[in-house]
């Protein structure tokens, strides 16, 4: 389980959920800045959105795993979770040709099975990541923030914040996939 990544270096790393997709000024932000950011999919709002993700792709934004149907994972049979994680491995190396190795599981909430099912599905790490600080709380070097915005806001105003923030601490964003 992955939401801080030991390291020295003076960085924290972006995740997203799929929404990010659906802001056309969030990519002109990730291709104006090379942002390198990790957006999680489903399979359940491909569209638009996904085509502009993978656009983005040479410009910083990696791809990875968020289920097919985003259910809530523990509890469900391991046969279920399985489908559901090598499904939608399956289903983004089809759609964008790459083939995921790391696994966000909805809400943050997985089980043994989720984590016995991520393995046999190639997963090389499962990723929960951390919440955005409060604006008066620091995030640390290594942490892996959840930058899905909050209800109302944009992808890019959120995203445009936080770098503020990060860079005002002296902190830089990197590729998760990087450092995982």
């Amino acid at each position: 389980m992955i939401d801080r990544v030991p390291t020295r270096d003076p960085v924290v790393f972006l995740i997203y959920g799929d929404g990010v997709g659906q802001d056309p000024r969030f990519g002109e932000l990730v291709r104006d800045l090379r942002l390198p950011v990790t957006v999680f999919l489903t399979d359940r709002a491909p569209g638009p959105g996904h085509a502009e993700l993978a656009r983005l792709r040479p410009f910083g934004v990696d791809v990875q795993n968020h289920t097919l149907d985003h259910p809530y994972l523990p509890g469900l049979p391991y046969a279920g979770q399985r489908a559901e994680i090598c499904g939608q491995r399956d289903k983004l190396h089809g759609r964008f040709g790459v083939r995921p190795d790391l696994l966000r599981p909805p809400h943050g909430a997985h089980d043994r099975e989720t984590l016995r099912a991520a393995a046999d599905c190639g997963m090389a790490a499962v990723v929960t990541g951390r919440p955005v600080p409060a604006p008066d709380a620091r995030p640390n070097p290594g942490d892996v923030l959840v930058a899905d915005p909050p209800a109302g806001t944009s992808a890019t105003t959120a995203t445009l914040r936080l770098l503020r923030r990060v860079q005002a601490l002296g902190l830089a964003v990197a590729r998760l996939t990087d450092y995982v």
